[in-house]
């Protein structure tokens, strides 16, 4: 089976420099000895046309100008042996552009017109003269093609070589993608705990006492009653803690999101809906759009405590009739929108507050976007991006 490929390619001062160099003082120094005719010199110019061709025209034509390079350097040789110096040039070509196995009678052919001119001062008058120069031209082809075989030997340990290379450099990539992919992980899972680690604090220590105080203050309330003048702090400290309460709630349902360990994303969604709207007696749709793909535990979290922060602010601020979240898997990326009617505001007229720079940060973090529409009047709506997993991924 033929190899299409042929050597690496070589130096281009050798396969230009040096046969144009070998043919213009051959040249010369026929021309100067007496010995050029107008026919070798007609020569000459044609070869030196030809080797052009080895250039200008494509590979697939390379073998048949090579076998009219040997020709002409045979009709050469036999004008004058002084040309059998060319044959350098030939062996140059043959090698350089010649593909396997079709290089070895090339090279041949070329130690015959060699050998030609290396035996040119044999007398060839009796068998004897006949015998040697077979020999000279036996030894030349042996040579040649040895030196054929062995340079085709030394091609295929750089190919086995240079696709060695390319395996190891593919399993680098692979074991640095895969040692990217690890650090992420546990990166996560680092955070994950620390979060799981914080809900528990705040549940047993935040939460649990206001939750002590709440009942004093009810206990307290049913076996005493209240003076007039102190009802009013009494339930403004009762109403302080209950809110505290129910922030200290938010936060640990923020820090420790159990749905996502059970459902995914739009479950978790709607089932934070719901309980927001039961909260806060107000209807809110969950819809979901485009076909899912991978989203990242980190990034579904994200999207989840963007969710629940917009539906708080639509309960403290908007003073809406209905609220919609809509999730929607857009090619690359993941899109959460949170609308709202109610009164609206002015985006640029006011700086964020904590609940929305706290959003934004948290949807960056992921490489997303966030952007927020509002005015007076015309309700809000809150727009987060986060780019999806590579098809394929596991979340």
């Amino acid at each position: 089976m033929m190899d299409a490929t042929v050597s690496s390619e070589p130096p281009r001062l050798l396969v230009t420099v040096v046969p144009y160099g070998l043919l213009g003082l051959l040249t010369v120094y026929t021309a100067a000895s007496g010995r050029a005719t107008v026919a070798s010199l007609l020569l000459c110019g044609l070869t030196a046309v030809w080797m052009l061709g080895m250039f200008a025209w494509r590979c697939a034509y390379r073998s048949v100008l090579f076998v009219g390079l040997v020709l002409l350097t045979g009709l050469l040789v036999l004008g004058d042996p002084a040309f059998g110096f060319f044959t350098t040039a030939a062996y140059i070509y043959a090698f350089a552009f010649l593909p396997w196995p079709w290089r070895v009678p090339g090279v041949a052919a070329v130690a015959v017109v060699a050998g030609i001119a290396q035996a040119s001062s044999v007398d060839k008058g009796d068998a004897a003269g006949w015998t040697i120069t077979a020999t000279i031209i036996a030894i030349n082809m042996l040579i040649m093609t040895a030196m054929a075989a062995v340079l085709r030997r030394e091609e295929r340990v750089q190919a086995d070589l240079g696709r060695a290379n390319e395996l190891l450099t593919a399993s680098i990539a692979e074991n640095d993608e895969l040692h990217t992919r690890l650090l992420a992980q546990a990166r996560e899972a680092g955070i994950l705990q620390e979060r799981q680690r914080m809900a528990r604090e705040i549940h047993d220590t935040v939460a649990q006492g206001l939750t002590g105080i709440i009942a004093q203050m009810r206990a307290a309330e049913q076996r005493h009653e209240v003076p007039q003048e102190w009802r009013r702090p009494f339930d403004a400290v009762t109403r302080l803690a209950r809110e505290s309460l129910t922030e200290a709630r938010r936060s640990v349902d923020a820090l420790r999101p159990e749905t996502l360990a059970t459902v995914r994303l739009t479950g978790a969604l709607s089932e934070a809906a719901e309980r927001w709207s039961a909260l806060h007696g107000l209807p809110v749709t969950v819809t979901t759009t485009g076909t899912p793909r991978p989203v990242a535990p980190d990034a579904e979290f994200a999207l989840l405590r963007t969710a629940q922060e917009a539906l708080a602010n639509i309960a403290k601020h908007a003073e809406a009739t209905r609220a919609g979240v809509t999730l929607s898997y857009l090619g690359d990326e993941v899109a959460l929108d949170v609308l709202d009617d109610g009164s609206g505001f002015a985006v640029g007229g006011r700086s964020e507050g904590h609940g929305l720079t706290i959003m934004r940060q948290r949807v960056e973090e992921h490489g997303g976007t966030l952007r927020i529409e509002s005015e007076p009047g015309a309700g809000t709506g809150i727009s987060a991006r986060i780019p999806l997993l590579p098809t394929g991924s596991q979340p």
